[in-house]
Parts: C-alpha cells; sequence; structure tokens
C-alpha cells in the first residue's frame, strides 16, 4: 500500500474513532438526563408499575448499545495500533495473509480478514456454535 493511501485510511479511522467517542459521549449524558429526571431522584425507577418494564427495557437498550458502540471503538484502536506499530502488516489478512485491498478497508478501515476469509468465517459458524 502506498504512503497516501495508508495516511488516508489512518484519516478515516479517526474519523471514525471521534463519530464513535461522540456516540458514547451522548449516551452518558442521556443516561445522566434520564437517571437526573426521574419521579424520585434516589432511584432509577419511576413510582408507575407500567412504566418500569418500559424504563428497564430503554436503559437495556441503551447498555446493548454502548456496549456495541465500545467493542467497535475497541477494533479500530486495534487498527490504529496495527497501523502505526507494523505499516507494512496493515492491510494483510490476518487469516491467509493475502490483501485485504484498498476498496474493503476504505469502507471497513478496521478490517483484519479479506472478503474470501470474512466469508468462510460466517460460514464456519453453526447456531450452536454462535449461541453456545
Amino acid at each position: 500500500m502506498t504512503k497516501e493511501e495508508l495516511a488516508h485510511l489512518e484519516r478515516r479511522l479517526l474519523e471514525e474513532r471521534a463519530r464513535i467517542t461522540k456516540r458514547l459521549a451522548r449516551s452518558d449524558e442521556l443516561s445522566a438526563e434520564r437517571l437526573s429526571g426521574s419521579k424520585d431522584a434516589g432511584s432509577v425507577y419511576t413510582f408507575h408499575m407500567a412504566e418500569q418494564g418500559t424504563d428497564s427495557k430503554e436503559r437495556e437498550m441503551a447498555f446493548l448499545q454502548a456496549s456495541k458502540e465500545g467493542r467497535f471503538l475497541q477494533h479500530i484502536d486495534e487498527a490504529l495500533r496495527r497501523l502505526h506499530k507494523t505499516p507494512e502488516q496493515y492491510g494483510l489478512c490476518g487469516a491467509c495473509g493475502s490483501e485485504i485491498g484498498f476498496e474493503r478497508l476504505d469502507v471497513l478501515p478496521h478490517a483484519r480478514l479479506c472478503i474470501s476469509c470474512k466469508e468462510g468465517e460466517r460460514s464456519d459458524a453453526t447456531p450452536t456454535a454462535a449461541w453456545g
């Protein structure tokens, strides 16, 4: 990969990192607003039993989304480490060693597998392996 391509991909990773960090910060702000806006400041639950299920579901969904964003941020950070520590290895498939391709990396700059290996990874996953 050329230096220009690597610089472009580094910018893409940094843009993605900034976007995810901003989204996580906003999620934290919304969670704090929900907690401070509850009718009982000492409790995360509302007084109305009918609203408790909704509140609980909203908190669970927010937690799951934040977890997903956190994992994505971790993948981006790992890609940045690969790019800085071993730039000659960045863009090579972690499974077969072939080039991932600039087009794929431009879309998914944190990709660590080529399309063939990624498709093979998906086909190897069985329902029991995915859930067990």
